[in-house]
């Protein structure tokens, strides 16, 4: 069952990214769907069934990390505008993230 839900994933994010070099806002819109997250919580609710606190505490970890993901790809894009490299936009990304990780697990611990 672990390698079926392994190949599931990895098949899903070879199709986003054969999409995203066709039609990469079509790409992008499908990669920002929540197909991750809702693998991950099939994946929990198979291996746990019935634990309701589990799927209850994961979902909120999800929806609250929706504002340092956005902060990331927000700080990334407009990095790339104002013409910085890619390495450097992702690392600004990935601070604004880090830093609102921090922040998500201290709210909701």
């Amino acid at each position: 069952m672990f390698l079926l839900k392994l190949a599931a994933a990895n098949l899903l994010i070879i199709a986003c990214v054969l999409l995203g070099r066709r039609v990469p806002s079509l790409g992008g819109l499908i990669a920002a769907m929540p197909l991750i997250s809702l693998i991950v919580l099939v994946w929990l609710a198979t291996d746990r069934p019935g634990d309701g606190a589990l799927i209850n505490g994961y979902l909120k970890g999800v929806l609250w990390g929706l504002v340092p993901t956005c902060a990331f790809f927000a700080a990334a894009y407009l990095c790339l505008r104002k013409g910085m490299g890619l390495p450097a936009a992702l690392g600004m990304g990935g601070v604004l993230w880090l830093g609102g990780a921090l922040v998500h697990q201290w709210l909701l611990r």
